[in-house]
């Protein structure tokens, strides 16, 4: 029998670095998030059904023209050499052993040309918006050159916010992992740690772009006919304009905990956001999600698929591709098995009545 998730955990905070791991594992502000996303989820009751045919289950979708063997994916996050010498390739290789999508930061440690060479499943990049805006350009022309299927544009961090350990750490991210896909003088200040002060918070003080606004999305429109994605929608006014503005999918999330405090659990979010697009765009969700039943409650709310961060990264921590594949199969197989004792035959089987919320 493998490892849990919560024995991955544990086995990556004694594995990695102090400040490493608070850089992973830290929220913002007060870290109230970091529990809150948890007890959101943990509030909802699955609502099983009985006598149904369930010998034939089928865990699988499609998500924006890619099949995937379930309805999971590997949230964007920096640097994942910080964790395992391959990075990001590593994490490509065990998402596509496990048929789950990948999303790719823009802050990778391995280039995106190497990570679409390891990777058999989709992989979508994600964007912040620099001021550098022909950097995000020539990133768009190279994922598309590479196979990428769709951009993810984040929009919930015009600054990084204020991680107290990353601080307290005067983390900084170190000199033998780089952004390698983005040019050395652009991301200059994610290193050289200073005491009292996250060298992360203050590469996006001096370049990322705090203006953009839904005007500048008909621009990204113009560079690529990709789908794109908008990752840090909370409120369904704003799912409302990603729809206006022809999004093909939001991700519902209020970025692990590491932006705004106080905000909004996002599968407390999800429901507003599901029925305020109405089936007209895809809707995904991340937040803590650590048990294949959590993918299905996240169903039931009205989402489309689940992201994945840091157990990923835990995985990683342990033994590379191996660890992070094992991750993704435990939650697939918990999930497949929640699918069968649910009565549910397919992913569309789980819809509102599945749940109860307490």
């Amino acid at each position: 029998m493998g490892l849990t998730l919560h024995e991955y955990e544990a086995e990556a905070e004694r594995r990695l670095p102090r400040d490493v791991w608070d850089f992973i594992a830290g929220g913002s502000g007060t870290e109230s998030m970091l529990t809150a996303n948890r007890e959101a989820l943990d509030r909802i009751r699955l609502r099983p059904r009985c006598l149904v045919d369930v010998s034939a289950c089928d865990p699988g979708t499609s998500l924006l023209g890619s099949r995937l063997a379930l309805p999971l994916g590997v949230a964007p996050m920096a640097y994942h050499r910080l964790a395992h010498d391959e990075g990001e390739v590593a994490t490509a290789r065990a998402a596509g052993e496990t048929g789950a999508l990948f999303v790719v930061s823009m802050f990778a440690s391995r280039t995106l040309e190497d990570i679409a060479a390891a990777a058999t499943g989709p992989l979508w990049l994600q964007l912040y918006t620099l001021r550098r805006r022909d950097l995000m350009t020539g990133l768009i022309r190279r994922a598309e050159d590479a196979g990428y299927r769709a951009l993810v544009l984040t929009v919930d961090a015009p600054r990084v916010a204020n991680r107290p350990r990353d601080v307290r750490n005067g983390f900084a991210v170190p000199d033998g992992i780089r952004a390698v896909n983005l040019d050395g003088s652009v991301m200059a200040a994610s290193h050289g740690g200073q005491a009292g002060e996250s060298a992360v918070a203050r590469h996006s003080r001096e370049q990322f772009d705090n203006s953009v606004t839904w005007a500048d999305l008909a621009r990204l429109r113009e560079l690529t006919a990709l789908p794109i994605v908008l990752k840090g929608v909370l409120a369904a006014e704003d799912a409302r304009l990603a729809v206006k503005h022809g999004i093909e999918a939001v991700v519902v999330s209020n970025h692990g905990g590491r932006q705004l405090d106080f905000a909004e659990p996002a599968v407390d979010a999800l429901p507003e956001i599901a029925e305020a697009v109405s089936g007209r765009c895809r809707v995904i969700v991340d937040g803590a999600f650590r048990h294949g039943a959590d993918i299905a409650k996240a169903l039931c709310l009205g989402a489309d698929a689940v992201l994945v961060g840091r157990p990923v990264l835990w995985g990683l921590a342990h033994s590379g591709a191996d660890g992070a594949a094992a991750v993704l199969r435990t939650l697939s197989s918990e999930f497949e098995e929640v699918m069968t004792l649910m009565g549910a035959v397919g992913v569309r089987d789980l819809g509102p009545s599945g749940i109860r919320r307490s």
